[in-house]
């Protein structure tokens, strides 16, 4: 057997259609979701930050400086920026400044130095296959039993001096 339960309450009565009415414009597309794969920084030219900022003095009612702010998509600090570069001075604080390591001022000895550093290279190169030579031929004149004539006093290596000597801390 069956229960069925009977209430007093009228059937949910169907509402109207709502009318469709035509949008002013029609939507905007969807912005594009993907991220690129570089991000890119924003530059501004001097020409813009003088017009937003003329723009911005000149706002008067309360909210009219954050339309603008956000039809050109740009934030508070932006403006407080450029201010102070343009009161810094006028074109030179509007320009876009070149970002990275600065450029050092180049050095006219800095070809100078390098030539004469290559030239000491060769010539100590050059001095120590003479010296090689020599101490080759004095091995060939032991071995062939002719021994070689002493080098002139001014050519005779200067001796070292001996190490200085330390005293030791009892």
């Amino acid at each position: 057997m069956q229960v069925v339960k009977v209430t007093d309450k009228e059937e949910p009565k169907a509402t109207p259609p709502l009318e469709v009415v035509p949008a002013a414009r029609p939507p905007a597309p969807a912005p594009d979701p993907e991220v690129p794969a570089t991000a890119r920084r924003r530059s501004f030219t001097a020409e813009f930050k003088r017009q937003v900022l003329a723009e911005a003095d000149a706002c008067a009612e309360p909210g009219e400086l954050g339309a603008l702010l956000r039809r050109y998509g740009l934030y508070s600090s932006h403006l407080t920026t450029w201010r102070h570069q343009r009161d810094a001075g006028e074109l030179a604080g509007l320009a876009p400044r070149k970002r990275g390591r600065k450029l050092q001022p180049r050095n006219e000895l800095a070809g100078e130095v390098a030539r004469l550093e290559r030239e000491n290279r060769q010539l100590t190169a050059r001095a120590e296959r003479a010296e090689r030579l020599v101490v080759l031929q004095k091995k060939v004149a032991e071995l062939l039993g002719d021994p070689l004539p002493p080098p002139p006093p001014e050519l005779a290596p200067v001796p070292e001096p001996p190490p200085a000597r330390t005293r030791r801390r009892r």
